[in-house]
């Protein structure tokens, strides 16, 4: 069975002892509907939304759940789960996300669940704590993402690792190798995090070593472990016994804690050893500006984490299903390549000169890209890279929907749901257009942040939003306008695996064309 049921039946096998604590789960779990039920039928004039499924939906449709959550959407628009001991709430509606994002943010955080369950992996960090702990680290954050000196850095770092990767596609090109572009983006977009984060050449691209590699291994298991934690009733007491998926999970932090330290140990010693010189010097990586103010280890490693979920996956993510998504629409590939070629004037080029394009693509040259930055918000929409986030809600409301929410409810919106839903995108909802971004004079409009869910909204809207878009393009144009991508197998259909992110399942392999004949510089 899947994933989560075997673990669940791991727990049951382990004793007797652990046999008759699941029996009476099970038997209070029964009780629970019972009396949640009726709690919901007897308060007077308060309304709740709907149950539209139960923990055995969702455990019975766990490896394809944003599907199941997506059809529950479009049924019920806000409902709930009913998961023992918990009160879940699920919304698509772009009106009760506007107003737990913005309208009545103080009233729903993170709250003391989502925090314990995602304190393994990020700590204290932006992601996972509210008040004055966030406000410190998103007042921090925006400074460091707002200074001139770490963009040309980093804008310099992503054209760098951008063009290894277009050396190897390259040679594949040469050679008629296949390619997995999941693997290469991935690895692309590692190296430049931990050099533009933390100053760090991990080289994954070209020869990874043993240690990058069992780290970037345990980050992505231990996003995968984690999130299960949200429908697993038996997390806590399989961490306390330290049994199945929580035994696991452990081995995977401790991987994932000692690679991370000893990057914070080399960097303390570097700033202890070159403070003289370091003062002189305007910093590049992010984690030299931190350490500057802070030298606790702890909190240098949650934060380094919450960056490398931040940085890694969703940038990587998008470019994997964007080029899944024009592999299976050529058509919108063209106009993509025709896009960033009249951009960068190349289509004035007699002879296509790859140093002349390279020079070509600069900041003015990727904001007249409008078709691309189109077409990979038509990515993002359908493909958002953080498909769900949750909420606490602090004190009982009612949501605009004229629904009540209790104290204590999670309340989670749903951005990969909401990217699908007719109500919300038209009829053509759930096909690729990037049309629907231009205006009648073909230039990119954005949406709003409670319909375009992907980057959030209201004060915790993403800081990095700007960022994520540059990086995206220069890896487009970059790419897109020197080759041409194609399925190894047309007729495959790629999907999801479940994690914090989206991950596309397994490798994406994929044949590439010159566009131009180019050589290698």
């Amino acid at each position: 069975m899947m994933i989560v049921m075997a673990d669940f039946m791991d727990l049951l096998s382990n004793s007797v002892f652990i046999s008759v604590i699941s029996a009476l789960f099970l038997v209070l779990s029964l009780l629970y509907y019972i009396i949640y039920d009726q709690q919901k039928n007897h308060h007077g004039k308060k309304k709740y939304h709907p149950t539209g499924a139960t923990l055995l939906d969702v455990l019975i449709n766990y490896n394809t759940a944003h599907h199941f959550l997506t059809d529950l959407a479009a049924k019920y628009k806000t409902y709930r789960i009913a998961i023992p001991f918990q009160r879940q709430v699920f919304t698509s509606d772009p009106a009760n996300v506007e107003y737990i994002l913005k309208t009545n943010f103080k009233n729903y955080g993170k709250g003391k669940h989502f925090s314990d369950i995602m304190k393994d992996l990020l700590g204290d960090g932006i992601f996972a704590v509210d008040g004055d702990q966030w406000r410190e680290q998103r007042k921090m954050t925006s400074h460091v993402l707002s200074s001139k000196v770490l963009k040309d850095y980093s804008n310099e770092i992503f054209r760098k690792n951008t063009l290894k990767l277009r050396n190897i596609l390259l040679e594949a090109a040469n050679t008629n190798q296949i390619v997995d572009m999941n693997d290469l983006l991935m690895k692309a977009t590692m190296d430049s995090l931990f050099k533009v984060a933390f100053g760090v050449d991990l080289d994954n691209m070209s020869n990874s070593t043993e240690e990058s590699a069992r780290f970037t291994r345990a980050f992505d298991d231990a996003n995968t472990l984690i999130i299960r934690r949200l429908v697993d009733i038996t997390w806590k007491i399989k961490k306390f016994l330290n049994i199945g998926s929580e035994a696991v999970l452990t081995r995977n932090m401790k991987l994932i804690d000692e690679f991370v330290y000893k990057v914070i140990q080399i960097k303390i010693q570097q700033t202890h050893s070159l403070k003289d010189e370091l003062s002189l010097k305007k910093k590049n990586d992010i984690l030299s500006t931190v350490i500057e103010n802070k030298q606790d280890p702890k909190y240098l490693r949650d934060i380094i984490l919450n960056y490398v979920l931040a940085g890694k996956d969703p940038i990587a993510i998008a470019m994997v299903w964007f080029i899944y998504l024009l592999c299976k629409h050529p058509d919108i590939q063209e106009k993509v390549a025709e896009d960033i070629k009249k951009a960068t004037h190349m289509e004035e080029e007699i002879t296509n000169n790859i140093s002349n394009f390279d020079a070509r693509v600069t900041e003015a040259a990727l904001e007249k890209m409008q078709y691309l930055q189109a077409a990979l918000s038509e990515t993002i929409r359908l493909y958002p890279p953080l498909p769900l986030d949750a909420k606490t809600c602090f004190s009982d409301d009612v949501l605009p929907d004229g629904y009540n929410v209790r104290k204590g409810d999670s309340v989670l919106y749903l951005p990969y749901a909401m990217g699908k839903m007719k109500f919300i995108w038209g009829d053509d909802a759930l096909e690729f257009k990037p049309e629907r971004w231009l205006d009648e004079n073909g230039c990119f409009h954005p949406e709003s942040p409670y319909k375009f869910t992907a980057f959030q909204g209201g004060p915790r809207i993403c800081l990095g939003r700007e960022f994520a878009y540059r990086q995206l393009k220069t890896f487009s144009a970059l790419l897109i306008g020197c080759f041409n991508f194609k399925l190894s197998d047309e007729k495959c259909v790629r999907t999801y695996r479940i994690s914090i992110n989206l991950h596309i399942d397994g490798p994406l392999h994929i044949c590439v064309s010159n566009r131009f004949m180019l050589h290698k510089p």
